[in-house]
């Protein structure tokens, strides 16, 4: 059995990742087992668990894979500064010690790391990486292959094919000319934390107007027919200092970065559809020119921006590629993915195994998985009130309690791999309660009330609520909601966030300001403790739709064991904790209404 172990470190989201003769057997980012989100240390424990996983020690590994080049990384900081002196010295002292401190040694950090690994290390480019993420676990043979980012060593996209086990990428986009890196300068400038607040970007976006598109186009990138651009480097900081924007960008775009945490104006929503709208352009662009380029309409993405899910939709149904599949761990965490399977295929030679139009991604369930016996111990030793009632039992109680207006934690199976929740590690709810939106981010994920949550639904349902195109497993298109499902919007409702807690649609919780919804089709093959849940909530109340958001609350990764969930369970308003066979009820809870213990200051994201 050849064993190729996969690695992403020091940037952001750090993973491991365990091939075994070209299966993906293991898969989990460092976040979820050091608790610190986007943790971005050498993914020690990761890369623990999967070497446990796939039942062997590291010295039984036959090579590591490491997903990036890091002195082609330290060719771009260096060529960066000297284009940007004297002004860029401040942004070299800041990152060149880092990369020093992370990447110098790199090969000995690696086998020190792995119990003194001797063996092969193999370095992967970053592009690469995300590619081979894309098409090598995907269902297709033949296929266009698009890569999107911030940066890599100096690449910011790519576009390639795909074919059977080959991987050949025909063109990139170089820094500074960044989409990644444009988006991130937005995410900034509307006062989020930059590589976690994209999405809430995202998610504001319909709240806005795009009132600076044509500022974007004038002032900031120029922008060819093949969706290749060039930026303005004199609007932003990022090249020559600490920030992402600088004066110009603030004369351009309404004044100064808002302050974290400050309230929202209307002028970070207009900000956010700009921008959005913008990002949407460029990669219907890429993606036209990309599936010309490989003589074929099936596309796969990867790389930070193919997260956005808006415009991973708009690609569908504006017929602009006939099939799409987007890695599920799209970021970096993925590259940790994508160099073990570049390994398997280009140092082993060996070829990809057929798998009859279903992706190699089980579903993204490649975490942790707790027994029984372990789940008990677990809750034992926090002193937990516990119903062992028996899988059934626990999956009939939770669909009724959900029925009841009630909130769900719900543990179930091996832990997803990438940002979301799809369905083991999630916070479940009834789609069809008004407030439930305003419930879930202000009384159990503590965030931003804007914020808007994502719909689970059968498959076979999927297109009675939504007008999604094929499946969408990993919650990773977003559609529209079916037009006879809509709630027409009252005269004088207002603007942006005014409008917020009007019900606009029979599903609200689900259901964004402009009638789209970020949905995820469940099916038993792939997660069939969520599937179970659905049917018995659907048999319950003719309705086959939840709510679905990850098991967390604002600043903290993903719940991983146990201990995790209970203690969110605990420092939340959710009602019970669903973890079978267990049922634990946080009313029944030792110290449940003590908020000096369990209601600690939550991090900021």
């Amino acid at each position: 059995m050849t064993n190729i172990l996969g690695i992403s470190a020091f940037y952001h989201d750090s993973a491991a990742c365990l091939v075994q003769d070209g299966r993906i057997v293991a898969a989990a980012q460092e976040e979820r087992f050091s608790r610190r989100k986007g943790d971005d240390a050498f993914p020690a424990q990761a890369a623990a668990y999967c070497l446990n996983a796939g039942g062997i020690a590291a010295a039984q590994l036959d090579a590591v894979a490491f997903y990036d080049k890091p002195v082609l990384h330290l060719d771009r900081l260096l060529e960066s500064w000297l284009f940007t002196a004297p002004k860029g010295w401040r942004a070299f002292l800041h990152a060149g010690p880092l990369w020093a401190k992370s990447k110098l040694d790199l090969d000995g950090v690696i086998r020190r790391a792995l119990d003194n690994y001797e063996g092969r290390l193999l370095w992967c480019e970053h592009h690469e990486s995300h590619a081979a993420s894309a098409f090598f676990p995907s269902p297709f043979e033949h296929a266009a292959v698009l890569t999107l980012d911030g940066v890599g060593e100096w690449a910011t996209a790519a576009m390639g094919i795909g074919q059977r086990s080959d991987l050949t990428l025909t063109h990139e986009l170089r820094y500074p000319d960044s989409l990644g890196l444009l988006y991130s300068a937005f995410t900034y400038h509307a006062g989020f934390r930059v590589n976690s607040g994209e999405y809430k970007l995202m998610g504001l976006a319909p709240y806005g107007e795009p009132r600076f598109t044509n500022a974007i186009y004038d002032h900031l990138i120029d922008l060819r027919d093949d969706g290749s651009f060039r930026m303005q480097p004199e609007c932003f900081g990022f090249l020559s200092g600490l920030r992402m924007t600088n004066d110009r960008f603030s004369e351009l775009f309404g004044g100064p970065p808002r302050e974290p945490e400050s309230p929202l104006t209307q002028r970070e929503m207009d900000l956010a559809r700009s921008v959005q709208d913008v990002t949407e352009e460029v990669v219907r662009r890429m993606a036209r020119t990309a599936v010309r380029e490989a003589g074929t309409r099936t596309l796969c993405l990867a790389g930070g921006v193919a997260l956005n899910a808006v415009a991973n939709g708009k690609l569908l149904r504006e017929n602009i590629v006939d099939e799409l599949w987007v890695q599920p761990a799209a970021g970096d965490a993925g590259g940790a993915l994508g160099a073990a399977l570049l390994a398997w295929h280009r140092w082993c030679e060996q070829p990809r195994v057929a798998n009859n139009r279903r992706d190699a991604m089980s579903g993204a369930l490649l975490g942790p998985s707790f027994a029984p016996r372990d789940i008990a111990d677990a809750l034992a030793s926090q002193g937990a009130v516990v119903h062992d009632l028996g899988r059934d039992a626990v999956i009939a109680r939770t669909a009724e309690w959900l029925a009841d207006g009630r909130i769900i934690g719900w543990f179930d199976g091996p832990m997803e791999f990438g940002p979301r929740a799809l369905g083991a590690r999630s916070i479940l709810a009834d789609a069809r309660v008004p407030d439930m939106q305003a419930r879930l981010n202000l009384r159990i994920k503590f965030r931003e009330g804007f914020r808007p949550f994502a719909p689970v639904v059968l498959a076979e349902f999927a297109t009675d609520y939504f007008e999604v195109i094929g499946e969408s497993p990993y919650m990773l298109q977003v559609a529209p909601v079916r037009a006879q499902r809509r709630t027409p919007m009252p005269d004088g409702a207002g603007w942006g966030i005014e409008r917020l807690n009007i019900p606009r649609s029979d599903l609200p919780a689900i259901t964004h300001l402009d009638y789209s919804a970020r949905v995820q089709t469940v099916t038993a093959d792939r997660t069939p403790g969520l599937h179970a849940v659905l049917e018995a909530f659907h048999a319950r109340t003719a309705c086959p739709v939840l709510v679905n958001t990850s098991f967390n609350v604002r600043g903290e990764p993903i719940v991983c064991s146990p201990a995790d969930a209970y203690a969110c369970l605990m420092r939340t308003n959710i009602d019970a904790l669903a973890i079978p066979p267990f049922f634990v009820i946080r009313a029944e809870q030792p110290g449940a209404n003590d908020a000096a213990k369990w209601n600690t200051p939550l991090p900021l994201d």
